[in-house]
């Protein structure tokens, strides 16, 4: 089955939700806002606050990520914004390569039962056109430098560098960071000429 990837807009809010929200409603689990706002932020953003700031988002003339589908289904979430919006611009873990107002691509989700037929692939790819689409002039990630090794599905969100070296990113630095006991590295795609 073919994937498509679509902008996070708010009409779509009902995908976002199946991707990121909580079984339980009042739980005050990630949204995928761990790495879009600051500590404090993140903290104050309890329950069901953390979904309607998610829909807010979506509601932004730039959607806070993409939306992988097959046929009607969501099966995939990739996050991706201006990299200056996000505390990574404050990072001291995750480096600066230069002053180009690169975006981030920080999360990949596939839901469960649809993993392991290149999905992730597809949303790293969607993301980073949308990205070009709104006039980024590189899109950078920060996955594990696993070398083959299994990562835990927990921290897999940040993805493994050869899914980024397949969507055609480079090495641009090493990071401080590490994910899973893996370290991160900083792999980055200009915008095609």
């Amino acid at each position: 089955m073919s994937t498509e990837v679509l902008p996070a807009t708010l009409e779509r809010f009902d995908d976002v939700a199946t991707m990121l929200g909580p079984k339980k409603p009042t739980s005050s689990v990630c949204w995928c806002l761990s790495h879009r706002v600051d500590a404090r932020t993140n903290r104050g953003l309890v329950g069901p606050a953390r979904g309607e700031y998610v829909r807010e988002l979506c509601a932004r003339d730039v959607a806070p990520g993409v939306l992988a589908y097959e046929g009607d289904d969501v099966v995939g979430w990739a996050a991706v914004a201006p990299r200056a919006e996000l505390p990574f611009a404050r990072s001291t873990k995750i480096p600066r390569v230069d002053d180009l107002d690169a975006w981030s691509l920080w999360c990949v989700r596939v839901r469960s039962g649809h993993r392991g037929r290149g999905i992730a692939h597809e949303l790293i790819a969607g993301a980073a056109a949308y990205a070009f689409a709104q006039g980024a002039p590189a899109v950078e990630g920060y996955p594990t430098d696993n070398q083959g090794q299994k990562v835990d599905l927990t921290m897999a969100y940040v993805g493994t560098r050869a899914l980024f070296e397949d969507a055609g990113f480079t090495k641009a630095a090493d990071t401080d960071a590490v994910s899973g006991g893996f370290p991160r590295v900083l792999m980055r795609l200009a915008r095609p000429a």
